[in-house]
């Protein structure tokens, strides 16, 4: 039987791998954006299949491994894939995902994602910084009794998407010419595509991109203090938008393309985030 760890414990097995290493910011990135994590140097990677108990995503374009090295000189630990609620997880895996990194010392987490656009005029391969979300996926993974070692049963979610580091962002974005307009996220359970109803309802309620992940960790991660900050990358025009089919295929294949520009903005701007 498989003895499952505390995020402490977890925190002490990983660290025990890279003495002396203590990062300063953790990095998660979503679908077909695991080559960022190629700018890392002076790095160990490890599966998560090597930590027990940590949740392994079955989701193909996210990689599953943990990554402890430097960005720009600053320490990291970069997460190649993510778990989601449609894959059967339940609340204690974001929190076992998100607390490890907190009790890796992290003080600030920067999460990639892939999403569709509710724009016309947001094109595939755009960067979208989140900067607030409307949480449809019907489950919170805070309900439950609450540890009070990590945060407050009851906490504010009006900055949940930090607005210093957004600043960060979009400055270093106009410096650098890549394009990043800010907007609101919608969460929804998945795994199938929406329908155009569903889109226009999106639209309605004031969502500019839509996706199966991320509120989850965001929820955890601002329950422990962590502060927070989304980037999105649009691989697809939502259902009704376009006439092109949605595919998982064309998620990857559009998040590869965009990687480039999101790694030179992590890369950038990471120093600042950290100080």
């Amino acid at each position: 039987m498989t003895a499952y760890l505390s995020p402490q414990q977890l925190a002490k097995s990983i660290l025990e791998r890279r003495p002396g290493f203590q990062p300063k910011l953790g990095i998660i990135l979503g679908s077909g954006l695991a080559t960022i994590a190629d700018k890392i140097t002076d790095s160990i990677s490890i599966p998560y299949t090597e930590l027990p108990g940590f949740p392994v995503s079955s989701v193909i374009g996210h990689h599953g491994k943990m990554i402890l090295g430097y960005l720009n000189k600053i320490p990291v630990v970069c997460c190649q894939g993510r778990v989601h609620l449609y894959e059967g997880m339940q609340g204690n895996d974001f929190k076992l995902f998100i607390r490890t990194l907190k009790c890796l010392g992290c003080h600030a987490l920067v999460m990639t994602n892939a999403v569709g656009s509710l724009n016309k005029n947001v094109k595939t391969g755009q960067l979208v910084l989140i900067s607030d979300h409307i949480n449809l996926q019907p489950m919170n993974p805070l309900v439950g009794p609450n540890d009070e070692e990590f945060g407050p049963r009851f906490f504010p979610m009006d900055d949940a998407y930090n607005p210093n580091i957004r600043h960060i962002f979009q400055q270093t974005a106009k410096k650098l010419a890549i394009p990043l307009i800010e907007g609101v996220y919608v969460s929804v359970l998945g795994p199938n595509f929406e329908t155009p109803a569903e889109i226009n309802a999106f639209r309605q309620l004031g969502a500019d991109v839509v996706g199966m992940s991320t509120i989850p960790e965001v929820i955890v991660a601002r329950h422990c203090g962590l502060k927070v900050a989304v980037i999105s990358v649009v691989t697809n025009l939502a259902a009704g938008l376009n006439d092109e089919p949605i595919t998982h295929e064309g998620t990857l294949h559009f998040a590869a393309k965009a990687g480039d520009n999101l790694g030179q903005l992590l890369e950038s701007a990471v120093g600042q985030i950290v100080n």
